[in-house]
């Protein structure tokens, strides 16, 4: 098992978010995924950590279905997060969140021709003993999800805590990435196996999809 240790270029933007470069060409094309420590600040972390945890205890977060359409099937078996889809317009960190993704969008488009017209997002809490089996994020009806990226929310995690998303390339062995707060891992929606591990402490991210048209 290898983890990656070497992460890529980055631009930042406005010193809250640093966006990759060129090098996301490399990584995307050649690898099919890469890391990014410190992509957001620690300030805009924790006040997006909060609010996730606020979502869960208000509610307002809902377990997670398998599948697509209006209606996923609950299978706790295969995934046990809890999710809240982001909007524009939800909170003033939220909207710094997305603004950056936009930005980052762009960076895609350009240096990639990827085509992508959009992205959308969600809250995602794994209580204590949750895990996600290994699947990709392409529906086999709906070929828009293109790029996917996985942002963290959590200080100080051990690797005793587990919760690791396990990559699995199709070269090379299986890598695990620890959900550190401001770790930003990005892969190819379509191509990736990926899976959580199970969690020993309660796990925060925010996991999104760069969209193409259809």
């Amino acid at each position: 098992m290898s983890t990656k240790k070497d992460f890529m270029p980055v631009t930042s933007f406005d010193g809250s978010l640093a966006v990759p470069g060129p090098s996301i060409v490399d990584g995307l094309c050649q690898a099919g995924w890469l890391m990014q420590e410190q992509f957001i600040s620690p300030e805009l972390s924790r006040q997006l950590a909060a609010e996730c945890v606020q979502s869960m205890l208000s509610g307002k977060m809902k377990g997670a279905g398998v599948g697509s359409g209006h209606a996923p099937l609950l299978q706790p078996d295969i995934r046990g997060d809890h999710i809240e889809w982001l909007e524009t317009g939800r909170s003033e960190a939220c909207d710094r969140y997305l603004a950056h993704m936009e930005a980052l969008r762009l960076v895609l488009n350009r240096e990639l021709f990827l085509g992508l017209e959009e992205y959308e997002s969600h809250f995602a809490l794994y209580a204590p003993g949750a895990f996600y089996r290994a699947h990709l994020d392409r529906f086999r009806d709906d070929d828009k999800r293109t790029v996917s990226v996985v942002l963290y929310l959590n200080d100080d995690w051990l690797p005793g805590h587990g919760g690791a998303l396990r990559l699995h390339p199709q070269d090379g062995g299986p890598v695990d990435i620890l959900p550190q707060a401001g770790r930003m891992a990005m892969f190819l929606s379509g191509e990736m196996l990926h899976e959580v591990l199970p969690t020993a402490r309660e796990r925060l991210s925010i996991a999104g999809w760069f969209r193409r048209r259809a």
